[in-house]
């Protein structure tokens, strides 16, 4: 509170999202940062300290998406499970009141998803303030850098007839942005949190759990069939053997290779090395 001069709400809300960024976690003396935080943000020794590379935006985008530790509901819901081609209030709130019900028995108010909704939207949607205007409420989060969310249009709300609502979709492009090595990175990620748990310990996985599964690269990064599978083709060379991907007219499926170095969070800042 005093080194950053904020007050005790603001303190809750950094530890919050730090936390389900997998930068910090707690532990018998208080938090600590993780090996990710410490790799990453440590000043004078991480990679990227000062967000300056897209990708760590891409990064921390993935972990609020898909850290199982800290699972924040909008991002599991909106991101893996919602299937409407655009996202406003009145669909979204409905969606995730019917989810909420069927995981917890506590009821959660209208206005309390639409708060909820919001601080989802807003962490990819620029705030429109008065030309010129400079005030907090207007400093947006980083998270708008990635283009994640498009407006659409306005449609008339079912909730509150006579008033209009905003739409929104999410951009389903190819990401060159992305990197092959960030790619890999979190194909990995996925890999050990869903398919080598101490239930299960998969070696391969098919082509359409990487496009469409739950807390997928796919999924999380709203990226085409298409684009995934022209980066799988690329994928034994970019990680020197680690994940091979065989391409069958039955189940196209990639392979994973625990014997050989694991994609690691130094090979996305480089570049070079995957020219």
């Amino acid at each position: 509170m005093v080194k950053l001069g904020v007050g005790k709400n603001m303190v809750r809300s950094i530890r919050f999202w730090a936390e389900a960024a997998g930068i910090i976690a707690s532990n018998t003396a208080g938090h600590e940062l993780t090996d990710f935080g410490r790799d990453l943000l440590l000043e004078g020794k991480g990679l990227d300290p000062y967000l300056e590379d897209v990708q760590t935006l891409w990064l921390i985008h993935w972990k609020l998406a898909t850290n199982r530790n800290a699972l924040i509901f909008a991002w599991d819901y909106l991101l893996n499970q919602f299937q409407e081609p655009e996202l406003y209030t009145s669909t979204v709130v409905r969606a995730l009141s019917k989810a909420a019900t069927a995981v917890s028995e506590k009821e959660i108010s209208q206005r309390s998803l639409e708060q909820l909704y919001d601080v989802f939207l807003h962490s990819y949607i620029p705030t429109r303030g008065r030309k010129g205007e400079v005030r907090e409420d207007n400093l947006d989060c980083p998270l708008v850098e990635l283009d994640l969310l498009r407006h659409t249009g306005i449609t008339e709300s079912s909730l509150q007839p006579g008033r209009h609502e905003s739409k929104y979709a999410f951009r389903r492009e190819e990401k060159s942005e992305i990197g092959h090595p960030l790619f890999a990175f979190c194909l990995e990620d996925f890999w050990q949190n869903r398919f080598l748990t101490s239930e299960t310990k998969e070696q391969s996985i098919p082509f359409y759990s990487i496009v469409s599964g739950h807390g997928s690269p796919g999924q999380v990064f709203k990226i085409p069939e298409s684009d995934i599978r022209t980066r799988l083709l690329g994928l034994e060379k970019q990680t020197n053997g680690f994940f091979t991907f065989e391409e069958s007219a039955a189940v196209p499926r990639v392979v994973r290779h625990g014997e050989k170095e694991t994609p690691s969070l130094a090979n996305i800042y480089e570049v070079e090395a995957y020219a």
